[in-house]
């Protein structure tokens, strides 16, 4: 089969590789319909070494079921299916609790030995907890939403909900990419009242406008908090959804929060130190959170809107490309000309 698979910063190929197969009798083998390149591979873009490659790439998608271990009932051959950026038993006490990338049975696609999902096909480990099967009669138009289901959508909603965001809540967003304008949408959708978005890619934020946002900034660090401050009688937003992943994201969402406000981080942190004293959390009373999104929990929850087209989550897949152009998708995306690519077999 075809896959995608990322050499060093730069290098991304695709190239022929074992096809996927039962390993385990909790497996299924899934053909990918629909997959698209994350805004977190952007960093192994810029920074992984020729001794750490190749690595497979891709964590989200819509497939078709193949095959499936003894052990899965549930699931059938021909059936459409979602599949969380983790994969997780569903039943542990971890995932009892919404806690689904923490469960002890459960990793990542594109580590641990696990293929990636740009590519033909996939074995999904813990297939019968991890895999949402979808109606198969679901309109094609729809398949972009649903694959946000995977991980943009149910990150920015991780983000809000993190964050206790409620109606008539004020929230800073910090980033204009994928999560963040999706950030944004949930906070709407969660009853915020003031959605000021951190951004300054136009397009990017005329979308986010689009999705919910009350106000957009475009400047950045000392400049931006001040703006913040400035729309919000001098005290900052409750709630700052930090989608980035770099320490001055971080920086500017403890200028922006309010005392007694949350900063919710699900961009992936690009840095090991940060600020967590007096000044910065301690005196004003700030809650930190966030973390890798269980957005397997949260897909009884999304799924409903998609279905019947009040959310359009899809449109933050703004080019469509094949397998094949996997590097040029990944190219587009780190050049800004392309938010997030979709990509079909």
């Amino acid at each position: 089969m075809r896959a995608a698979f990322m050499y060093e910063a730069g290098d991304v190929r695709v190239q022929d590789a074992p096809e996927a197969t039962i390993q385990q009798p909790t497996d299924a083998i899934v053909r990918i319909v629909r997959s698209c390149v994350c805004g977190s591979d952007l960093h192994p873009y810029h920074s992984l070494t020729s001794a750490d490659g190749p690595v497979p790439m891709g964590h989200e998608f819509l497939g078709i079921v193949e095959e499936t271990g003894s052990e899965v009932s549930g699931l059938r051959r021909g059936d459409l299916v979602v599949s969380p950026f983790a994969y997780a038993d569903n039943t542990c006490e971890f995932c009892r609790q919404g806690l689904h990338t923490s469960c002890p049975h459960g990793g990542f696609y594109a580590v641990g030995g696990i293929g990636g999902a740009q590519a033909e096909a996939i074995r999904v480990p813990q297939a019968e907890g991890t895999l949402f099967k979808l109606p198969k009669d679901v309109d094609e138009k729809l398949l972009p939403s649903l694959l946000t289901l995977a991980d943009v959508y149910g990150t920015g909603y991780h983000a809000a909900k993190q964050a206790r965001v409620r109606p008539g809540d004020s929230v800073t967003v910090i980033g204009d990419g994928a999560v963040g304008l999706l950030a944004v949408l949930s906070a709407k959708r969660l009853g915020a009242e003031r959605v000021i978005l951190m951004g300054r890619h136009k397009t990017r934020t005329d979308l986010g406008l689009a999705f919910g946002a009350t106000d957009v900034i475009a400047e950045r660090g000392d400049e931006g908090i001040a703006k913040v401050r400035e729309l919000t009688g001098g005290h900052g937003t409750r709630a700052v959804l930090e989608a980035v992943g770099h320490r001055p994201a971080y920086d500017m969402a403890i200028g922006a929060v309010r005392p007694g406000g949350v900063i919710s981080r699900v961009g992936v942190p690009q840095y090991e130190d940060a600020p967590v004293g007096f000044t910065s959390l301690f005196g004003p009373n700030v809650t930190l959170t966030g973390g890798p999104a269980p957005v397997r929990a949260y897909i009884d929850e999304l799924l409903p809107a998609v279905l019947a087209g009040s959310v359009d989550p899809g449109r933050v897949l703004d080019r469509t490309l094949s397998l094949e152009q996997v590097p040029d998708a990944c190219r587009a995306m780190d050049q800004r000309e392309a938010l997030k690519v979709l990509i079909t077999p």
